[in-house]
């Protein structure tokens, strides 16, 4: 092994911490499209769509899957709250499709770690 114990840990831990940042990244900006487009509110984000983002954030930060999982739409285990996840849902079902052509780079990355760990799951079985 090249790097010590330690050195695996810290590089596991940043892996996990810029997984936690992109799927951050993905939620907020299909809440900022779905807010735009259905709130009409522009670059600014409602009250309910910003409770919505920070309440994402939170699951995202504490989530104790992020090392098996690409995002939380894959997630078998659901920690959202029940009208917390329809929310997320609706904008999902609206932003995902648009998100290819208003964020075409983390859309794709977004399918491609979907598909990814969907097939690791099925490997699984």
């Amino acid at each position: 092994c090249i790097f010590g114990r330690g050195r695996e840990d810290e590089l596991m831990q940043q892996l996990l911490a810029d997984k936690r940042e992109r799927e951050k990244r993905v939620v907020a900006q299909m809440i900022q499209l779905y807010c735009s487009k259905q709130h009409h509110n522009g670059a600014t984000l409602c009250k309910e769509c910003s409770c919505l983002l920070s309440y994402a954030n939170e699951r995202i930060e504490h989530c104790p899957f992020i090392k098996e999982k690409t995002f939380c739409s894959n997630c078998r285990v659901h920690c959202y709250q029940p009208q917390m996840r329809e929310q997320i849902r609706q904008v999902m079902r609206y932003a995902g499709p648009r998100m290819l052509l208003h964020h075409p780079v983390l859309a794709v990355r977004h399918l491609v770690e979907s598909r990814r760990e969907k097939n690791r799951q099925e490997g699984k079985r």
